[in-house]
């Protein structure tokens, strides 16, 4: 009876209505059929926007671990994503998966074997570790002579530095110790008393350097960077813990 209805508007020129369209296909792997998870998720999609979507092996939307499309939720340490095409119902399902709603409903399921799904976790990419190309020999000798008057620099000034100020290996076990003596010059109390050939301007006259100023080039600076990279940072033990 539903094919003569349909043969009978498609012959009057007639829109079909809507559930008359043709269903979805998703292609997804074993694994997830196999889980039940399709089947507690596709029928809430239907019900929220009356597009149907089933599991078929031609479908144009794919579920699968290569990393292209959208990642759509994990189990264990795989990661599914969802491709898509032209199709607007396609971007709908894809939207609704990633949505708040899509991702509870994907967390409330519970498989009968094996871990639960979950939003996917996402991966945050390493930042590349920065190289300095200066001569870390030549930097050790310019840290002792420039930094070593405040700093203990190592073994060596161990005795000869002012107890407030950290120490370099200090220093190293910072996150952003990098950043720390790319800029020193600029922080205080560095300021008033360094200059930095072609980087830093002249000291005011009425304002002169409270101490013996540290004078260095950009490529001094390069090699105590390059120094510093290779002290070992200072154990400073676990974070606070605060009750």
């Amino acid at each position: 009876m539903r094919l003569i209805l349909l043969s009978l508007l498609a012959a009057l020129g007639l829109a079909l209505p809507a559930q008359a369209q043709d269903d979805l296909g998703l292609q997804a792997p074993e694994a997830v059929i196999d889980s039940g998870l399709l089947k507690h998720l596709l029928p809430r999609f239907s019900l929220k926007t009356g597009i149907r979507v089933r599991p078929d092996a031609g479908g144009q939307m794919i579920i699968a671990t290569d990393g292209t499309g959208v990642a759509v939720f994990q189990r264990g340490e795989t990661v599914f994503f969802l491709q898509t095409g032209d199709d607007p119902r396609e971007a709908r399902f894809r939207d609704w998966l990633t949505s708040d709603i899509g991702i509870r409903t994907v967390e409330s399921f519970q498989p009968a074997d094996g871990a639960a799904f979950t939003a996917p976790i996402p991966v945050v990419a390493e930042e590349d570790e920065m190289v300095f190309d200066g001569d870390p020999v030549a930097g050790a000798a310019l840290s002792l002579t420039h930094c070593g008057r405040c700093h203990v620099i190592g073994p060596q000034n161990a005795m000869n530095s002012i107890g407030s100020t950290p120490s370099f290996a200090v220093l190293r076990a910072m996150s952003n110790w990098d950043n720390k003596f790319l800029s020193f010059y600029v922080l205080r109390p560095h300021a008033v008393f360094t200059q930095v050939e072609g980087l830093t301007q002249p000291f005011d006259p009425a304002v002169p350097s409270p101490i013996a100023p540290v004078r260095i080039t950009p490529e001094e600076l390069d090699s105590i960077l390059a120094y510093v990279a290779q002290v070992k940072p200072a154990d400073l033990g676990a974070p606070l813990q605060f009750q």
